[in-house]
């Protein structure tokens, strides 16, 4: 079958398992995917569909399903609203109650017996009616094994995910996974704003050459006791992909081999209570390890070299191998018992992935055969031949967690009503411990990317494997849960990088170009679901990073289940009139408004233009670079003479520093319940994180947070920095310059 628009079979085939057989990269326009394309995602969702006859067949046999099988294998109810969970009141903090689908009993004949096994260990079941389908509600007994009698109404469902099994008349059974969900998410309980920023690049007197969890919990005391700031956001902390013997790691924290651990990278050595008893020659081999990390930290704050993940690890492990001969105390080791238990074998699995790759290597791919299957005998004669290793990359997680919950006892002790933000990168590394443990969950020889667009005219291939979605609902989303619950665990929020993921990934076949993919969607309704379920269970904000394009109807599903999304006040305009910038009164309320991110130019860059003659110099211009600067340079005027016009920007423009506080006030007067500080805006650094599209041509993810003439800054000068104190006079004094019109 060859040609771009598939047949209909093909057509019908892919709709029935949400692969998509063609987009729109804008509202006029629609794309059709390949056959090639939608044929590979079908295969590596396990359907053949490589020829007519075996498209006719599995079409067949897909059909057939919904009357074979009574139940899909996971089911949602959503419960109450957002007043039920204490939502506070004000603008759009309650888009109002949006029509639920009917409870997953609906349809079914009269006298279907329901029974729900609940996660607490109770047992409900009642038989249902003539007027089957009405929502659960309360009556009837909700203790263990409690029934109601025929034809009495549903009992109320606890949260949670809990088992669902259905017996109709006909003696035909079936059973799903049922996730009990709030319908709302409460928004944060007043006007906020926090800190933004990539950890490793802030640096202090104490780090090993990286910024650390020593820092973090710095950075939150001193901002929420000094600056009154309600939280931190990071960049992810997963735990990396170890250097391979012949080349660097991947720097990037947005492709980790494992989104459920944090990265020991992160951890302070000194603040392990067993270092201070280190005694003997580990005690010299410590202090001599102490000094060649203060010669790495100096190399990077007084000579100008990049952050080097490899080498800072390297220094960290050796005397992380000295700290685990020092013994735990009791009550030490009862805590790393309890930490064993409670993430099992998750956890173990985790842990063996690392040892093995000490010994084979850091892609699995390259492992002797029987080792690539994590379920394999020889899998798990390996982990008892290695259990010594298994058990310390164990003891890395536990400590890296306790560091962890560390920096958010020190930003709520501070004060701050969320703490720290963490991030969900979109996926995980092929070769990491993720790919291999729950290998099953991925689907084999596809990539996560993103199609042709206005930006980027090939596409984007992120190299991330996406998950299955049939095998995600066959396991009531297991992998999804205990992800969302691992990260939530030490947070006050999380973000979630392209939240859009939720609904729908473009998956590109292996080898073959972005623009060769197609999008497979996801159940956005069990997605939201459960992240709802876990956010509320842990008390935490859900922030989505939805910038760029936006399938129509994903940002009302977010926003009415309580996602806050992102808004960047560049990007922020009249799109559908006058194409201007959007005045802070028409801004959503129900996001986290900023001036940049890690992927964007700093606010001094843009300001500036350096943005643009950095993607020159690069050779990363598509356009002569005299068009490129006019437009920018419009772009810029244009948002100036706005803030100048409301009185936000005394004497018109014309001084950088306070042009970058009058960005700042702008944001502050919109509706938005959250506002982010991109902290190297508040010294008026330059240089971006990252540069979207450059691999060697830029040292991403390697700056150390500097000044606006490029001096690394460490975390010490920047408390003590009065350009930074005046920065954030805008946000501890709330107060306009002299003359500004109230918005």
């Amino acid at each position: 079958m060859t040609g771009p628009t598939a047949p209909t079979g093909l057509s019908r085939l892919a709709a029935l398992h949400g692969v998509a057989t063609s987009y729109s990269p804008s509202p006029d326009r629609t794309v059709p995917a390949t056959d090639a394309a939608v044929i590979a995602a079908l295969a590596a969702l396990d359907v053949d569909a490589s020829t007519p006859e075996a498209v006719r067949r599995a079409l067949t046999a897909r059909e057939a399903v919904p009357s074979a099988r009574l139940l899909p294998p996971t089911v949602v109810m959503w419960r109450g609203g957002a007043s039920d969970l204490g939502a506070a009141p004000g603008p759009s903090s309650n888009p109002g109650p949006a029509p639920e689908a009917p409870p997953p009993w609906a349809g079914l004949p009269p006298g279907t017996r329901v029974r729900v096994e609940t996660e607490q260990g109770e047992r409900l079941e009642w038989e249902l009616p003539g007027g089957q389908g009405e929502s659960p509600r309360d009556g009837g007994e909700t203790g263990p094994g409690a029934a109601t009698e025929p034809g009495a109404a549903a009992p109320t469902l606890p949260l949670g995910v809990h088992g669902l099994r259905v017996e109709t008349p006909d003696d035909r059974t079936a059973t799903a996974h049922l996730v009990v969900a709030p319908h709302r998410l409460p928004p944060p309980r007043a006007k906020t704003y926090g800190l933004l920023v990539q950890l490793y690049s802030l640096l202090s007197r104490r780090s090993w050459g990286m910024g650390d969890l020593g820092d973090l919990a710095e950075l939150a005391a001193w901002s929420g006791r000094a600056l009154g700031a309600g939280f931190v956001q990071v960049n992810p902390l997963h735990a990396a992909v170890p250097k391979p013997s012949d080349g660097a790691s991947d720097p990037s924290p947005y492709r980790p081999s494992s989104r459920r651990f944090p990265d020991p990278v992160h951890l302070r050595v000194e603040d392990v209570p067993e270092y201070a008893h280190l005694d003997g020659a580990a005690r010299d081999l410590a202090a001599d390890l102490t000094r060649r990390a203060a010669a790495l930290r100096e190399s990077v704050l007084q000579q100008g070299q990049l952050i080097d993940r490899d080498a800072v690890w390297e220094l960290k492990l050796q005397a992380l191998e000295l700290i685990r001969e020092v013994p735990l105390g009791p009550g030490r080791r009862a805590a790393y018992n309890d930490f064993l238990a409670e993430h099992g074998t998750d956890l173990e699995d985790h842990a063996t992935w690392y040892a093995l790759a000490e010994r084979y290597g850091p892609d699995w791919h390259a492992w002797p055969a029987p080792l690539r299957d994590p379920a394999s005998p020889e899998s798990a004669r390996a982990r008892r031949e290695l259990m010594d290793r298994v058990d310390f990359h164990c003891r890395l997680a536990w400590l890296t967690d306790a560091q962890l919950a560390a920096a958010q006892r020190s930003a709520r002790d501070a004060g701050m009503d969320i703490g720290l933000v963490h991030d969900l990168a979109v996926g995980v590394h092929p070769a990491g411990a993720d790919a291999w443990a729950q290998r099953r969950h991925f689907a084999a020889g596809m990539s996560v990317g993103a199609p042709p667009d206005a930006f980027n005219a090939r596409g984007q291939d992120w190299g991330l494997p996406p998950w299955r979605p049939d095998r995600l609902a066959e396991s009531g989303y297991a992998p999804y849960r205990a992800l969302l619950r691992a990260l939530l665990r030490h947070a006050g929020a999380i973000r979630i990088d392209h939240v859009m993921g939720l609904f729908r990934l473009w998956w590109i076949p292996e080898g073959r170009a972005p623009t060769e993919g197609t999008y497979v969607h996801y159940d956005a309704d069990a997605m939201l679901a459960v992240l709802a379920l876990e956010a509320h269970r842990a008390g935490a904000l859900v922030i989505g990073e939805d910038l760029g394009t936006v399938e129509p109807g994903v940002r009302e599903a977010l926003q009415r289940r309580g996602v806050l999304g992102t808004s960047v006040l560049w990007f922020e305009r009249d799109w559908a009139g006058t194409g201007r910038p959007l005045p802070p009164e028409r801004w959503r309320a129900d996001c986290l408004a900023t001036a940049t991110t890690h992927d964007l130019p700093s606010t001094a860059a843009r300001i500036t233009g350096e943005h643009v003659q950095l993607r020159d110099r690069l050779g990363l211009l598509t356009r002569p670079v005299a068009v490129e600067q006019a437009e920018a340079a419009a772009d810029v005027s244009e948002w100036l003479a706005l803030l100048s016009r409301l009185g936000m920007l005394p004497g018109g423009g014309g001084h950088e520093q306070e042009e970058i506080r009058a960005v700042h006030r702008f944001l502050l007067a919109t509706p938005a319940r959250m506002t982010g500080i991109w902290l190297p805006d508040a010294l008026g650094d330059r240089r971006p994180q990252n540069l979207p599209g450059t691999w060697d041509q830029y040292p991403n993810w390697r700056l150390p947070i500097a000044d606006a003439a490029g001096r690394p800054v460490t975390l010490e000068e920047l408390a003590a920095s009065p350009r930074v104190h005046a920065f954030m006079d805008v946000f501890r004094t709330r107060t306009a310059p002299p003359g500004a019109r109230p918005v």
